[in-house]
């Protein structure tokens, strides 16, 4: 029997079993989130140095922001497929690594238009990682434990906000937007090389000793020859992946959790985008903050009320989810109704000292259902198809939530006098929408789930007809 702890990194490239699980991958597959979130919001940081070096306005600002995300939409689903299929740990480290070196080429962008296509560029990188990275989480760590590691994940996307904000904040006004660019970049690579260190758990393998099929969490030999992905040539592998794709995804969306979950998730997830992504210019333009001012308030709702809303979410998923039925749906929708409700009175025309309170208790009630709705989706889907699941939610949020919420936001805004407050009150009730979704899924949740794991015990897992 062995002492090492799961994901330490690997000094023997074997494949024996590891006895302990410890929080070392939960942390270095997090930090992947993290670096994600600094690059993708040290732009809100930088709007007014954006819109004098560039000469644009809300709008414009908006398609920069949303130009990731639409990239990201048409790569995640095809990279969810490949994630069931090759080594994760390598795809993520070689997709940070090229990520983080086109953030840095944004800084030497000579237009607008060329800054739009290089940072939507990026959103190749994040859409190989994500379902990579996630479908990892279920291999490491038992159901029982899965809402706390996505709550890990999810606390530092929400540090990586605060600093992406952060740093276009401190940095732009003093050095320029550019700079801001190249060093938010840098960490990425760091990261990158902790994930290549990690050991590969075998897919399925915390759910196999969940049921007592095995004993220990094991992994794939790191030394393993694996076949290249066009050893048949570019052609045969399109047309592999087109087929195998559209199975898959049927598998996926005849899971009736995921079918609720997906609407709901994409309609929290539209409102979401569109009130974060304009929050700093909410601030200066509605409050009268000045820049420094509106990022130190988006701070505290990030450090105050998203990071401790995560981690409760997570710790609170985990302890009731053998306690009330659906509790990893039920229990989201609940509190996202309660966070809807919260921000919409604090627009109200209220002073800073009143506005401030009602949004940082609304902000830590709908970060607590992150962690929950990511660890059901792990609890539904087989864990050969959790590599595709997360591409699907990635590809259903993209779609129908965040690619179109920061324009929708802008056309609001500038159609009634750039009041942003009118914009938010006109988008937020979507949420109410969303939210019922997700209580409704509570009916499915536990059936999905005891199926999948008589699935895990008759060997089974991932490929029977009509899950």
């Amino acid at each position: 029997m062995s002492n090492h702890h799961v994901g330490e990194p690997d000094r023997g490239g074997g494949s024996q079993p590891i006895t302990s699980v410890s929080a070392w991958p939960m942390w270095v597959l997090g930090g992947t989130f993290l670096i994600d979130a600094v690059d993708q919001n040290v732009v809100r940081g930088l709007v007014p140095q954006l819109r004098q070096a560039f000469g644009v306005g809300d709008l414009a600002i908006g398609v920069l922001m949303s130009a990731f995300v639409l990239v990201n939409g048409m790569v995640t689903l095809p990279a969810g497929y490949l994630a069931d299929r090759w080594v994760r740990t390598r795809a993520a480290s070689v997709a940070m690594a090229l990520w983080s070196a086109v953030s840095a080429a944004g800084s030497l962008a000579p237009s607008f238009g060329a800054l739009v296509v290089l940072r939507g560029a990026l959103g190749f990188g994040q859409g190989v990682t994500d379902p990579s990275v996630s479908s990892l989480v279920p291999d490491y760590y038992v159901l029982e434990r899965r809402g706390r590691a996505f709550s890990v994940q999810q606390s530092l996307t929400f540090v990586g906000t605060g600093l992406g904000v952060l740093a276009g904040g401190l940095i732009g006004p003093a050095f320029g937007w550019r700079t801001a660019l190249v060093l938010v970049s840098l960490p990425g690579l760091a990261v990158a090389v902790l994930v290549l260190r990690l050991r590969e758990p075998r897919r399925g393998t915390a759910d196999r000793v969940r049921i007592g099929a095995v004993d220990e969490i094991e992994f794939t030999d790191r030394h393993a020859v694996h076949p290249p992905l066009f050893d048949q040539g570019i052609g045969r592998f399109v047309r592999d992946l087109s087929t195998g794709l559209r199975q898959d995804l049927a598998l996926i969306l005849a899971i009736p959790t995921l079918r609720f979950a997906l609407a709901g998730v994409s309609a929290v997830l539209f409102v979401l985008t569109a009130v974060g992504s304009w929050m700093t210019v909410f601030y200066q333009r509605q409050l009268g903050l000045s820049q420094g001012g509106a990022t130190a308030t988006f701070l505290v709702l990030v450090v105050v009320g998203g990071i401790p809303g995560v981690i409760v979410g997570g710790r609170v998923a985990d302890r009731f989810t053998s306690r009330i039925t659906g509790a990893r749906v039920v229990l989201p929708g609940v509190a996202l109704m309660v966070a809807t409700t919260l921000f919409i009175s604090s627009l109200a025309d209220v002073p800073y000292p009143v506005c401030l309170p009602l949004q940082l208790v609304g902000f830590f009630f709908a970060t607590s259902a992150i962690p929950a709705l990511r660890a059901a989706l792990t609890d539904a889907v087989p864990s050969t198809l959790r590599g595709t699941g997360f591409g699907t939610f990635n590809l259903a949020s993209v779609l129908f939530g965040t690619a179109a919420a920061p324009l929708v936001t802008a056309f609001f805004s500038q159609r009634y006098g750039d009041n942003l407050r009118t914009a938010f009150l006109i988008v937020l009730p979507l949420a109410y929408i969303g939210s019922a979704l997700l209580i409704a899924a509570r009916n499915h949740l536990e059936e999905d789930t005891r199926r999948l794991f008589e699935m895990v015990s008759g060997g089974i897992a991932g490929r029977t007809p009509g899950l």
